[in-house]
This record gives C-alpha cells, structure tokens and sequence, in this order.
C-alpha cells in the first residue's frame, strides 16, 4: 500500500510540474467542446430559396407566404422565366428554386391535385436531402389548409380530411442537433484527453530512464500501472464536470437521469480509457510514438465508430463486429440514454458491463506488458 501510495503522490506531484498535462487533461476538452458544440451540427436553416409565382393570384401568393414564416428558409430571389433558375443554381447563389404553375389557385379551389416543382443544388447531398424534405412537409401541410379553406368556403363540408397527422418528438422537441452530439462529444474528449495523458505519462519516465530505477525498487507493475492512472481518473471526473456545466450554460443540455448512475457510467470509462493509455505506453519507447498511436487509436475511431455522427446499425456487419472493442460506443449511448431520456441502470448496463470488460482486458494486457517493455 506504501508503494502505490508512493507512485500516486508522484505522480500527482509531476502533474503538477506539468501544466502542458493539466491543460491538455480540463482546459483543451473545454474549448474543444465549444469548438465542436458550435461547429458540428446537423441543422440546414436559413437555406436561400428562389421562387417563381407563375399563378400571381392571391391564393398562390397566401400559399408561398406561409412558406416562410420558419427559419428553414430565406426567400431571396423573386424569379420571371424558368431559364433564370439554371444561372442562380449554377453560381450558387441559391440552393433551391419553387415553381408555383399557373392556374394553381383554379385547380385547387376545384379540388384537383397540383403540382409544384422544386429544383434542389445536390452538390451538399445532405444539405439538398434536407431541404427537399421540409419543403416537402412544408407544402403538404400548407395545401392541405387551404384546400380545407377553399371546401369550406364552397359548403362542401363532407369532403375535409378526417385524420391529420400529429407527430410528438419525445426527449428533444426542437430536434436541437447539439443536444445529440453533445454526449458523443464527451465521450470522444474524456477518450482522447485520458489516453493521451496516460500514455504519456510512463512513456516520459521511459525517455528520462527513470522507469528502470522504479522496476528495480519494490513495486509492483500493478501498483505502478495503478499509482499512474488514479491521478487522471480525478482530473477525468473534474474535466467531466465542467463539460456538463459548459452544455448546460451554452447549449441548454440538462441531465434527465441520475448523477450517481453518469458518474458510475464515467468511472467505468475512464478506467477503460486510461487502461487503453497504459497498454500504448507500455508498448512504445517514444512520446512521440506514443503521442500518435493515442491520437489515431483515440480520434478516429471515438468519431466513425462510436455513434457519434454516424450510426452504428447502418455500418456494414464486419464494421459493426469491430466497433465493439471501441470504448466510445458504449460511453456514447450510455450517456445519450442518462443525459437526454432519463435512464435507469437496467436500460444501460450492457454499457457498464462491456466498458468494464474493457477495461479490465486493457489494464491486465499493460500490466504483463509493462515490465517486459522495459
């Protein structure tokens, strides 16, 4: 107990030496979650639109003006001829063009069906998938309305819609991407912070050829690999606690479920994170190396196979075989069901228990590899 005791007051002492450490551990997570909290977001609004009004009546002029009572979209051009539409998609200065036809107003107060063409930039595919599908909704509920006016108005009551549609979107409402990437963007800093940090830890005593001095000397690989990781699964819980003050302050993030149940959840993590760090460093001779492995083991998969942006049950099979030795992804979804639904421990307990597989897998590997990487 004396030696592990040993190992992690110097190792919180070399913290402390160590600002570079320190600020990469709270303060790089914190600015990096602002960063991407801001940047990253799966939200298309204020897309320009251009319009042709080829009716020029009234009621084609009520239903193109009910159109743009949303921030979807920015109603910037009023176009004359069809072939203007080419020249405004062309250079970019629109991402769309509505075509209302002439006699739309006619046609619809006689009950027919009306067609209006929308010509969509599909260069940014999700960006043109986006717009076509809230036009879409936009002008299927606004036609419905004033066909429902038009009967009315004609006395032919028996002819309205029966059923309407009445979506309720549960746990986030406004559809606020940044509520979803938030959680995932815990869980890829938390990762990425902690292995660095921890791989680099050891690997640093390896340069300074101190590390053979504390293999000679009674201790333990599991009390070092123990007295390295406690100091940042400290500092994993402070940097975790100002992510979640900086969501709620910035982005309005509340945390539904239980403190206790996200702090066990982060516990589990951060002991398979830091693992993941020890077992790099007791596998490389460099910071340098041990620098580049953490980030490209860390990085990349925490953002393409951790469910983050892309979900997992879209990937090809193999693919998905692979995400499971991915920590983030249990981590990601764990918090995406605490934080965002209010979930119970049964709900995320096979995340519990495979981020402590994980962990435990990790830490025994660096345990058995570290003395023999000396």
């Amino acid at each position: 107990m004396n030696r592990f005791l040993a190992i992690l007051k110097k190792e919180f002492r070399q913290i402390g030496r160590d600002p570079l450490s320190l600020g990469m551990l709270i303060v790089v997570p914190a600015c990096l979650l602002v960063l991407y909290g801001y940047a990253l977001s799966f939200d298309v609004k204020h897309i320009p639109l251009a319009v042709l009004d080829g009716d020029r009546t009234q009621g084609s002029r009520v239903f193109l003006d009910s159109l743009f009572q949303n921030p979807y979209f920015n109603r910037k051009y009023e176009i004359s001829r069809p072939s203007q539409a080419d020249g405004l998609l062309c250079r970019g200065e629109v991402r769309a063009v509505l075509m209302v036809p002439r006699g739309y107003s006619s046609r619809l107060a006689r009950g027919e069906e009306v067609g209006v063409q929308l010509l969509v930039d599909g260069a940014e595919a999700n960006a043109a998938a986006a717009a076509a599908g809230y036009l879409d909704a936009l002008v299927d509920r606004t036609t419905r309305q004033l066909r429902v006016d038009f009967l009315q108005r004609a006395g032919v009551a028996g002819s309205l819609p029966v059923v309407v549609p009445e979506p309720r979107i549960w746990f986030n409402p406004e559809l606020n991407s940044a509520k979803f990437l938030v959680p995932g963007l815990i869980a890829m800093l938390l990762m990425l912070s902690a292995a660095i940090t921890t791989c680099l830890s050891i690997v640093r005593e390896k340069e300074h050829e101190t590390i053979e001095q504390i293999m000679v000397s009674p201790v333990k690989p599991a009390e070092l690999v123990l007295g390295k990781t406690l100091p940042y699964v400290v500092i994993g819980f402070v940097t975790m606690v100002l992510i979640l003050i900086m969501g709620r302050i910035l982005f309005d993030i509340r945390v539904q479920g239980s403190f206790l149940l996200l702090g066990c959840m982060t516990l589990v993590f951060l002991f398979a994170a830091l693992g993941w760090g020890i077992l790099i460093s007791s596998v490389t001779r460099s910071q340098q190396t041990a620098f580049t492995v953490a980030v490209t083991t860390s990085l990349l998969p925490s953002i393409l196979l951790s469910g983050l942006i892309f979900p997992i049950h879209n990937m090809p099979v193999p693919i998905q075989v692979v995400t499971y030795i991915v920590v983030p992804r249990f981590f990601v979804s764990s918090l995406r069901e605490i934080i965002l639904k209010g979930a119970s421990f049964e709900v995320v307990w096979r995340d519990f228990a495979c981020m402590l597989l994980l962990g435990l897998i990790f830490t025994i590997i660096a345990v058995r590899t570290t003395r023999k990487a000396v």
